[in-house]
């Protein structure tokens, strides 16, 4: 009995030893708490296996104070892991002070009972047929076992308050330790009044520790994991569905069941409807797949997901299906696209989808010759401003249907930007006298307004060798800007003309930085006479002496200038080469001026009042002889800013001209308002009037209301002296025109107007 008995401590010990090692390597808080309490159990187990194998005295004695002290180890340690596992109930849980004080006492007491020998003694006693060393308990042990009992009691009832106040099913754990706590203290009161030498209670201890490391760290709730599980996926948006290895369903969740169409939750007619639906859903093999069920607007679109199970050995034991409805995204992902896609208002396609699909159709269909046309409502903005946004909206879309409704599956057709769209058609689908029969009859209606849309279309027979699908759609655009009835004709072809005027501005545009570097690009001066024939003045006018071409016409270049914008450059150059002359005529002694053009596009691009300052002072001229001519159209965007920038022209001592006046829009409320100070009347007036006498009064009372509101009046386009003399009697102060010279070189002008003086370098 006695071998058997160490031989059972000893694995008990062994097993406490393993449980603490691995709960110091488990990586979890509670670890090292749990290790505590399996290595405190070391020390009472182990004084016992000295009591139990002990023939002498001495060597039991030393047994007793490693069990006692022991005892008292795993009592504290015990505490110690009871406060942090309960502490998920009970977060300001911790040790009272007078547990250690308690503890601490009886460490002490015990230390003293060699010499005082109050705590306990050893007498011999023959129990199954050999001599055991029993116990005899004083005052001391008394204490020893009030301390450890009470402090045990605290800590049962401690785990029975924390079971009760958690959930049923997570109570296993705490109500466990609990029980072996209570049995282990009742097993060792049952030794207690005992005969026996030999403390079985301690086996208790050893089991208390393995449980403590069970359920601390090893333990899993598998019934709460099953019903939390089976909830999560019975609630589940997925169909889930378990198969045998034969293939055979065994589990599915709800909607499973209903995604078959099983109300009985019958897992038999489940499989069977999957198969309908999907197929096999029971292969053995891994993978993932697609399916649609139904078509257009009804079609459902699921994913199958299928997995192959093993156990711990490799061995097959069946699969799981999860089958995820993806219908809303894919519908959503589908608006998404078409949106990105198509134009909003037209459903037509956007610009860059429409460019992407030509782009393509080109690169498969290489045999088809094809037209690339630009649909385009001219004078859109005035269908707004007449009838309103709604309206033009209306307009759109109305446009958009004709052309979904006219073209053929063939062709690929979009929305380009505004009220602009863009055809990839087929040569041989293209109907000229069609299409311009029906452009010239296309009437827009809605219950509010009737209107005549007008629309232009532009055609581009495509080049293989051009690649570029929005350099087509230009060239189609440019086709446009060769219809001059625009009322009559609806449709213009890109042609050579075109595409050598269009190389031809590219050409010009790329040289114009040189010819202004070597002053190819020059001044002409126009005279300007007063009353009695004197030249008091000049126009100055571009004209380019080309290297290559020769003398340019204005024509050739300056539409191509304004169209781009490089116009800005050319009439900057002007400004610098008439402050050259103007201060080249000051050193002559002459007072004549110069007016130079400013175009529109100045005014976006410079700040024109602060160049003209600049100039004037960097050549010391009187800004007076720098006259500032414009046009009627510089006024009709942000006329309220322009208007202070002539005022500020006007306080600088500057001249303002307006040129034109009477061949554009020119109001009376607009002369009202301007400051200017000289008119430019047009000669159009009284040259292609059919009633002359008409011309004449109206070109009288412009004159006579220049003269009231203080502007002098200045005619241009003077051509014979029958003019002149017209218009000397109606009053006109200054006039220009070829009456007096055509626009002529800088020195030809100055030898014309009576100027001498020697040279100055620099002349332009």
């Amino acid at each position: 009995m006695r071998i058997a008995f160490s031989v059972v401590f000893t694995m008990v010990i062994l097993a406490q030893l393993w449980c603490a090692f691995r709960a110091k390597h488990s990586g979890k808080p509670i670890g090292r708490y749990v290790a505590a309490v399996n290595y405190s159990l070391i020390p009472p187990l182990l004084g016992n296996l000295i009591i139990i194998g002990s023939h002498n005295k001495t060597i039991s004695v030393i047994g007793c104070y490693i069990y006692f002290l022991g005892v008292d180890l795993v009592v504290f340690t015990l505490a110690r892991f009871t406060v942090e596992y309960c502490k998920t109930r009970y977060k300001k849980l911790k040790i009272p002070w007078f547990v250690y004080v308690l503890l601490v006492v009886d460490f002490i007491q015990f230390m003293f009972n060699p010499f005082l020998g109050h705590a306990f003694d050893m007498v011999p006693v023959e129990f199954d047929g050999s001599v055991y060393w029993d116990l005899v308990p004083y005052a001391g042990q008394a204490y020893h076992r009030i301390v450890a009992y009470s402090i045990v009691t605290a800590i049962v009832v401690i785990f029975i308050v924390t079971a009760k106040n958690m959930p049923k099913i997570y109570r296993e754990r705490y109500v466990t330790i609990s029980i072996i706590l209570v049995i282990v203290g009742l097993w060792q009161l049952f030794y207690l009044f005992s005969d026996s030498p030999v403390d079985r209670s301690m086996l208790g201890y050893g089991v208390l520790g393995i449980m403590i490391y069970f359920f601390a760290l090893r333990y899993r709730p598998l019934r709460l994991l099953d019903r939390m599980l089976s909830g999560i996926v019975s609630g589940m948006d997925e169909a889930l569905y378990i198969f045998d290895p034969t293939g055979k369903c065994i589990w599915a969740n709800e909607t499973g069941f209903a995604l078959a169409g099983v109300k009985d939750q019958s897992v038999e007619k489940a499989t069977e409807n999957l198969v309908k639906l999907f197929g096999d859903p029971g292969n053995s093999e891994n993978g993932v797949a697609q399916r649609t069920i139904g078509t257009g607007d009804d079609a459902r679109y699921y994913v199958l997901e299928e997995n192959r199970n093993t156990d711990e050995k490799g061995k097959f034991i069946g699969t799981y299906l999860r089958i995820s409805d993806v219908t809303d995204e894919q519908n959503r992902m589908k608006r998404e696209m078409y949106d990105a896609t198509h134009d909003l208002m037209t459903g037509l396609y956007t610009r860059e989808y429409l460019f992407t699909n030509i782009s393509d159709r080109l690169f498969n269909d290489k045999e088809t010759s094809y037209y690339a046309l630009y649909i385009d409502v001219k004078n859109f903005q005035m269908v707004n401003d007449i009838f309103g946004n709604d309206f033009g909206d209306h307009a759109i879309r109305h446009i958009g249907e004709w052309i979904s409704n006219y073209l053929s599956p063939n062709c690929i057709y979009g929305r380009l930007i505004g009220a602009a769209f863009g055809v990839l058609m087929p040569k041989d689908e293209w109907e000229h006298d069609h299409i311009e029969k029906t452009l010239a009859n296309f009437i827009l209606k809605d219950q509010k307004a009737h209107y005549h849309v007008l629309i232009h279309v532009g055609v581009y027979e495509i080049d293989r060798k051009e690649e570029d699908v929005s350099v087509m759609f230009d060239r189609a655009f440019l086709s446009l800007s060769t219809i001059t009835d625009e009322f009559h004709v609806h449709i213009a072809n890109y042609d050579t003309k075109i595409r050598e005027k269009i190389l031809w501005d590219q050409n010009i545009s790329g040289q114009l930085g040189d010819s202004i570097e070597n002053r190819e690009l020059c001044p002409y001066l126009q005279p300007i006479a007063d009353r009695d024939g004197k030249i008091v003045g000049a126009e100055a006018l571009a004209r380019w002496e080309h290297p290559e071409y020769g003398f340019l016409a204005p024509y050739k270049f300056i539409p191509v200038f304004e169209h781009n914008g490089l116009i800005v450059d050319v009439d900057r150059h002007m400004w610098r080469c008439a402050c050259e002359i103007l201060s080249r005529w000051k050193k002559l002694g002459s007072d004549m001026f110069i007016s130079v053009n400013i175009s529109p596009k100045d005014f976006y691009f410079l700040d024109v009042f602060a160049e003209m300052k600049k100039l004037v002072a960097e050549y010391d001229i009187e800004p007076s002889r720098l006259r500032i001519e414009i046009t009627e159209t510089v006024m009709m965007n942000e006329e309220e800013d322009r208007m202070a920038i002539l005022d500020e022209f006007r306080k600088a001592g500057f001249i303002v001209e307006m040129d034109d006046f009477g061949s554009g829009y020119s109001s009376l409320n607009m002369l009202k308002d301007m400051p200017v100070d000289v008119l430019k009347i047009d000669m159009k007036f009284l040259g292609k009037s059919s009633n002359v006498e008409r011309a004449k009064i109206i070109v009288q009372n412009v004159i006579s209301l220049a003269k009231d509101l203080g502007i002098t009046a200045l005619t241009e386009g003077v051509e014979t002296d029958a003019h002149y003399s017209t218009l000397s009697a109606m009053g006109c102060a200054l006039f220009q025109g070829y009456y007096f010279a055509k626009p002529m070189p800088v020195k030809e002008f100055e030898t014309f107007a009576g100027l001498n003086g020697e040279e100055i370098k620099g002349d332009a």
